[in-house]
Order: C-alpha cells, then structure tokens, then sequence
C-alpha cells in the first residue's frame, strides 16, 4: 500500500477513533484486515457531517457549496481522476475492493445536504425518507466488508440497524440538534402527545423534561426497539469474524436506550452515556458468545 493510501487509512481511523467511541469500540473486534476499511466508511460520513454541522458560523449556501465541492471530488475520484484530498483515497480504496454500490454514497451524499435546509420532518415517512440516506445505506454499505452467509437475507436487517442506530441517536441527542435548529423527532409525535417545539425549547433551557416530552420520549425508544428487532435476525447471517463486532455495537447502542429510560426518560437532564466498564463488559460477553447465538432485542421494557 503507498504512502498517501496508509495516511488516508490513518486519517480515517483517527477521525473513528475521536468521534464514534461507540462503534470504534465494536470495530476493534474485527479481524485487522477488515478494520480499515470500516473506518474508511466512517471517515467517509463523519468528514461530510462535519462539513454540515461543523461549520456554523457560514451561511447555509456556503456550506452547501463546501459539501458540492468535496462531493465533486469524491465522483471525480470515482471516476478515476487524482484526487486530492486526506482522506478520499482511503474511501474510493474500499469502494473498489468491495465493489460497494455507488448508489448509497450518493444518497447519503443527498440527505447530508437536507441537513442545511430541511429543520423538521412532518411524518415518520418522511424521517424515514431521510434516513435511508443517512443510516440505512450505512448498512449496506458495511454489509460486503463484515461478509454474510445470505446477502440478500442479512441485507433487510443491515438497513433496519442503521435505522436503529441513528433513532438511537436522535432520541440521546435532542437538545444538542435543538442547539443546531433542527428536531428530529416527527412533527406528528409531537402533536399525538400535546408537544410543541417550544416544550422542547423550555426543557432544553430547563435541563428537565416535563410528562408529555417524557411520554413522547418513551414512544420513540419503542419505535427504536421495533429496528433493533428487525435487524436482529442479521447478525447471525454475519461472517463467524464479523458477529463479536456487530453483537458489541447492537448491545451498546441498545444500551443507550436503557440508560435513557433510567433517567426516566429525560435526555435534558444529561446526555445519556454508557460508562466505560459497561462498554468492556458488553465486549467481552460478544467475545464469549458463539457464533449463531441469537442477540437480545436492547432496550427497556416497556408498558
């Protein structure tokens, strides 16, 4: 491997190891050679978030124009120009090693530009259009690399994880996408238990959760448990290598729905986090477990 392919690994699973403690964690249990590639993937996402979300201070039309530039050099790289960029090469490396399809990459490409103009979704269809874009292709995309018995059987459960995962997020991360100007919780959840967004403006001031927010709250983590389902028969269909990772990451982020309903589900009071030794603890029973063991649905039971 040259020189600037290593860096642009490198600088991917640098970019992984800073922001996605979570999934870094689980992609450790990967065999070596599967790793970098993964956090191509994740750098892949994680540069184009940042290019959304981290540039605050610029105007919505000069975010959009630094997101059409890096996505121009990303089609130009995939068409086989020279590309210059930190961490492209190491993304377009993986694309061609696994024949990945360059229909998601576009569509993720496609919901990271909603982002700088889309504030609210109306309906669970609508969010869901959303994040096919921005999770359930994430699935697909990761689904050549972990390897599978049945492809085409673990492909629907691949898409319903990364819908659980990015709910999962969502439902943690409320006030801090309140913070940006956006809620990602339907705008029809919101109305069915007598929420306004600016209920959800008063807790975020507050640091405290009123009962209907709590209720709503409690509603999604449901909506969350009903993917974790769906995508649970999938990890079995996993590559033997590849099951310990993804029982690791379902576990942890299922784990985060509990945390939530622990703090009876007000995610203003703090951000919900799943301490360190629980992290470990959640490895190692992945790494006890025999590949072909069913995972448990995560999450609280609720009434």
């Amino acid at each position: 491997m040259d020189t600037d392919l290593t860096a642009a690994y490198n600088r991917c699973r640098e970019l992984h190891r800073q922001h996605g403690h979570t999934y870094y964690l689980a992609t450790r249990l990967l065999p070596a050679w599967k790793r970098r590639h993964v956090h191509a993937l994740y750098g892949f996402t994680r540069y184009a978030d940042e290019i959304v979300d981290r540039t605050e201070d610029l105007p919505p039309p000069r975010r959009a124009a630094r997101l059409d530039d890096w996505a121009g050099r990303f089609v130009a790289g995939l068409h086989g120009e020279p590309v210059d960029d930190p961490l492209l090469p190491a993304v377009l490396h993986t694309i061609a090693v696994f024949d990945l399809n360059r229909d998601d990459f576009a569509s993720f490409l496609g919901s990271m530009a909603m982002d700088l103009t889309v504030s609210s979704y109306r309906t669970y269809g609508d969010l869901l259009d959303y994040m096919e874009g921005s999770a359930a292709v994430i699935g697909t995309m990761m689904l050549p690399i972990l390897g599978s018995i049945d492809p085409a059987a673990a492909r629907e459960p691949a898409r319903q994880l990364g819908f659980a995962f990015q709910l999962t997020n969502f439902i943690r991360d409320v006030a801090e996408d309140l913070d940006r100007g956006r809620t990602y919780l339907p705008d029809e959840d919101l109305t069915r238990f007598g929420v306004t967004r600016d209920d959800l403006l008063a807790a975020r001031a507050a640091g405290r959760t009123s009962e209907p927010v709590r209720e709503l709250i409690r509603y999604e983590v449901a909506r969350a448990q009903a993917h974790y389902a769906a995508a649970a028969p999938g990890v079995t269909l996993l590559d033997p290598a590849s099951q310990t990772c993804i029982r690791t990451a379902y576990a942890l982020y299922g784990d985060i729905l509990d945390e939530v309903a622990a703090q009876d589900f007000d995610v203003f009071a703090r951000r919900a986090r799943v301490p360190p030794r629980q992290r470990l603890a959640e490895a190692a029973r992945a790494l006890l477990a025999r590949p072909g063991t069913p995972v448990r649905v995560p999450g609280p039971a609720l009434r």
